[in-house]
């Protein structure tokens, strides 16, 4: 059976990157393509624990400050088991495997944003992931300042919700704007490396940017789909 194909969306919280991957999703759905989704961190159940540490405002708070190579650690613990639980197994059955964020989020974050360095992340990854590539990446990668603010505005509705609900509630939102919290400078650093990775890798990476033309959530959609069905040969 061929090998399927791995697709991955990055940028910062914001870009609509999440939306975009349901969309691509139900569309190769609807073509007859066999399409499994999942975020990172998270999608197994070893990974929505760590999630819950790494994105949750509410760990410092328990857990005390996470150092940055703990935090690099942990995302680096998610993928590898989302590679062995998901990810590898789909691939092999000749599925299209679309993944929210990968090890590019994490040269982004724990090596730009923390200043890890970014040998670092890659050495990790190499180590941990069998250096498992994506075959496709979109950027999407809007002004630093929009996708700020879309992020912040919606861990804002999140955290207003999880407080309205009872302690313990199975419904209550998670409260994850950890990141968010971080300095406008962290997220510069992280906006300026994802740009460096796309210069580096141009066949992989493919930016999505916002530009003077149509940038309503359809059309980007439609920029997507162009993408990913010249890709596939769709």
């Amino acid at each position: 059976m061929p090998r399927g194909y791995f697709i991955t969306f990055e940028g910062l919280d914001g870009s609509g990157k999440t939306t975009q991957l349901r969309r691509l999703a139900a569309w190769l759905n609807a073509s007859g393509q066999h399409v499994i989704t999942l975020r990172q961190p998270g999608s197994t159940p070893l990974g929505d624990r760590i999630r819950a540490i790494l994105l949750d405002s509410r760990s410092e708070s328990t857990l005390g400050s996470i150092a940055p190579l703990a935090e690099m650690a942990l995302m680096f613990a998610d993928r590898a088991q989302a590679i062995a639980e998901v990810i590898a197994p789909a691939l092999a059955a000749g599925h299209i495997v679309l993944c929210d964020r990968f090890t590019d989020s994490s040269e982004a974050y724990q090596g730009a944003g923390r200043q890890l360095g970014s040998d670092r992340i890659l050495a990790m990854h190499a180590a941990v992931c069998d250096n498992l590539q994506p075959d496709l990446t979109l950027l999407l990668l809007p002004p630093l300042a929009a996708a700020l603010s879309r992020a912040r505005r919606r861990n804002q509705r999140d955290t207003a919700k999880s407080k309205s609900e009872p302690e313990g509630a199975d419904n209550v939102a998670a409260d994850e704007n950890r990141f968010e919290r971080e300095s406008t400078e962290f997220h510069a650093r992280i906006h300026a490396a994802y740009i460096q990775i796309a210069a580096r890798e141009p066949h992989r990476v493919v930016p999505i940017s916002e530009d003077a033309g149509d940038n309503s959530i359809d059309a980007i959609e439609l920029r997507i789909r162009a993408v990913v069905a010249q890709r596939l040969k769709l």
